[in-house]
């Protein structure tokens, strides 16, 4: 395994608060970083993954961002729930936001399932955003984690391992892809796994894909804040269809940033793109009028 390089140790050194809160009676865990009187920036995963994807990410925001990152309800250290559903989920982020008392209205950006869920939030609490980032989350198409889930054995039937080494060993990538940075890959591993009596398992719940598939277009068309729309260049699943879709849904108010040289998975592929690229458009948001608020507030 390559070695870290220094912006990742350091990074992962900054470490966070972990916090709880109880969301229709299910426990949300969450990590925050940072100063709780600056301006919000949620954080969310993809399917069957969790609050840690971002905690080598989150601490490049905290100079001028308070940073919460969830466990959505059955991934990583949250509870679980008989089912799940998009809304349940969007509501959860803001429960958790209200919980953390952070100030004014927050950024969502929300990779893969959890961009998704942040669609979700845009159309249902927009007024209540400053803007939304989507990363990689195809809109026509199911989420992939969704998709594997429905055809695959690896979510739907998650193995037991007799030591946490063997089971990072079973640790892959899903939808598969390569990827060069494996210190990061151990990293999200790692934070993947739990101890039981039998051995070490998934923290994930196989339920959270049992969930009938489900489609964002109107919500997307829907969203009432600011909206980014990001893709890895190498990406399968927002192909250039999906990217025209996505902009015709949004009536081409929203930009569509390429980070080079990413798939699916940017925040593992181009962390530092990601960051370079999600800066980007919090410095534009922070300089220039919020034409939709504008509008509503006047109309």
């Amino acid at each position: 395994m390559a070695r870290p390089p220094s912006w990742f140790t350091g990074a992962i050194a900054h470490k966070p608060t972990t916090r709880s809160v109880e969301v229709d009676g299910c426990a949300v865990n969450y990590l925050t970083w940072g100063d709780p009187n600056l301006p919000c920036l949620l954080l969310l995963h993809g399917g069957a993954a969790h609050a840690h994807w971002w905690s080598f990410i989150a601490p490049q925001f905290t100079q001028r961002y308070f940073v919460i990152a969830p466990d959505l309800s059955g991934h990583g250290d949250s509870g679980r729930r008989d089912n799940y559903t998009m809304e349940q989920w969007a509501d959860e982020v803001m429960a958790v936001a209200a919980d953390a008392r952070a100030p004014g209205r927050p950024i969502v950006v929300g990779h893969s399932m959890g961009g998704h869920v942040a669609i979700a939030i845009a159309a249902r609490f927009g007024h209540d955003l400053a803007g939304a980032i989507i990363v990689d989350a195809p809109v026509r198409a199911p989420d992939p984690e969704s998709e594997e889930g429905e055809r695959g054995r690896m979510f739907k039937n998650p193995k037991t391992y007799p030591d946490l080494e063997t089971a990072l060993d079973h640790f892959h990538l899903m939808p598969p892809q390569p990827c060069e940075n494996d210190f990061i890959v151990d990293h999200i591993g790692r934070h993947s796994l739990k101890e039981t009596i039998d051995g070490w398992t998934w923290k994930f719940d196989p339920r959270v894909f049992a969930r009938e598939r489900y489609q964002t277009n109107n919500y997307l068309e829907r969203a009432t804040c600011r909206l980014a729309l990001m893709h890895g260049q190498l990406s399968d699943l927002v192909t250039p269809e999906v990217q025209d879709h996505m902009e015709k849904l949004t009536g081409r108010n929203a930009p569509m940033v390429e980070i080079p040289q990413a798939y699916h998975h940017i925040p593992l592929d181009q962390p530092l793109a990601l960051i370079a690229a999600i800066r980007a458009i919090l410095a534009d948001w922070d300089h220039s009028i919020d034409k939709k608020r504008l509008r509503d507030l006047t109309t």
